[in-house]
């Protein structure tokens, strides 16, 4: 049952980050599942998930901080293509989609093996659904229509995945090849799947399921105050501002689907480059616009992270290092 549930949920979810700075918005591109700002503090999880994979993150926060900076050393070196001793926006805005095209290639490859051991040539939804849901079976069908009970939430699982498979079903055969399969675990790499990010965007933030985000349901999908807090932070009053000021443009008290779209996946945005542009920003020190391997290592907190902790050897790619 346990491991069920987990096999649903990592499955289902989409990538959603609620970041509050205007430039990384909800992200369609796959860089990090961790807010940008939480609460009005900079949340370097989010760099380290950026600049390093999230697969790599796991590993580097668990190095001491020795180990972590001669990492950090060796992949400088990779990102300055050029060879000049320094990383310009432009390498790093392309290391930065290698290690987001590496996390999801990794991804995909694991669970297209894992639910096709067979290598067939495409995952029948039945087969998919048995994988993933066939615990269900045994569920009551009067709890599965009970809401806020454990079945009616595994029913809307899968129906969100239901959806999603025919979003993803390029040719409509109920089957996914592995291109397919990919759109349906990452629709957020996928420009046929905005539709359907669009509206598990709307539908996680519509908490009184009205088909449209009030003011209030987007403030509290990303602040949610603790006891005792007498005054909102600065950066919620200016979120507020953004509501009213940009994302509710026909000035109606809500976000409706096109409105949301706007806001998730904002057209010529690049992620990446936004990403790349603020981390030399922070980085910078002698504001020239390109990092010295000593920039970068002096903030090797900002881009890697370390909890001194001693976990030991390092986890993956330690042949890489």
């Amino acid at each position: 049952m346990l491991r069920s549930l987990f096999m649903a949920l990592a499955v289902s979810t989409v990538f959603a980050g609620l970041p509050t700075n205007e430039e990384t918005k909800r992200m369609m591109d796959h860089l990090s599942d961790a807010e940008h700002f939480k609460n009005e503090h900079h949340n370097k999880q989010f760099d380290h998930d950026a600049f390093l994979g999230e697969d790599q993150a796991k590993t580097f926060d668990q190095l001491p901080p020795e180990e972590s900076k001669r990492r950090l050393g060796i992949i400088v070196d990779k990102i300055d293509t050029d060879k000049d001793g320094f990383i310009n926006p432009v390498e790093l805005k392309d290391w930065i989609r290698y290690t987001q095209r590496r996390y999801i290639d990794e991804d995909v490859e694991r669970h297209w093996k894992q639910h096709n051991p067979d290598n067939e040539e495409a995952i029948k939804w039945e087969t998919y659904k048995k994988n993933v849901y066939g615990f269900m079976d045994e569920m009551d069908d009067k709890e599965m229509t009970a809401p806020n009970s454990e079945a009616y939430t595994f029913a809307a699982l899968m129906k969100r995945d239901r959806r999603r498979w025919h979003y993803a079903d390029g040719d409509q055969n109920d089957a996914l090849n592995r291109t397919e399969f990919a759109a349906f675990l990452h629709p957020e790499d996928h420009g046929q799947m905005r539709p359907v990010v669009v509206l598990e965007t709307l539908e996680d933030i519509d908490k009184d399921k009205d088909g449209k985000i009030s003011l209030e349901e987007y403030i509290g999908d990303m602040y949610q105050p603790e006891a005792g807090d007498e005054e909102e932070p600065d950066w919620v009053k200016q979120e507020r501002d953004q509501f009213t000021g940009y994302r509710d443009t026909d000035k109606n008290g809500y976000m409706d689907e096109n409105e949301v779209r706007s806001w998730i996946a904002p057209p010529e945005f690049d992620h990446a480059e936004a990403e790349a542009r603020h981390l030399v920003f922070e980085a910078d020190a002698d504001a020239d616009e390109k990092l010295s391997k000593a920039e970068v290592l002096h903030k090797y907190d900002l881009f890697v992270g370390s909890q001194a902790t001693d976990f030991g050897e390092a986890l993956a790619r330690h042949d890489e290092f």
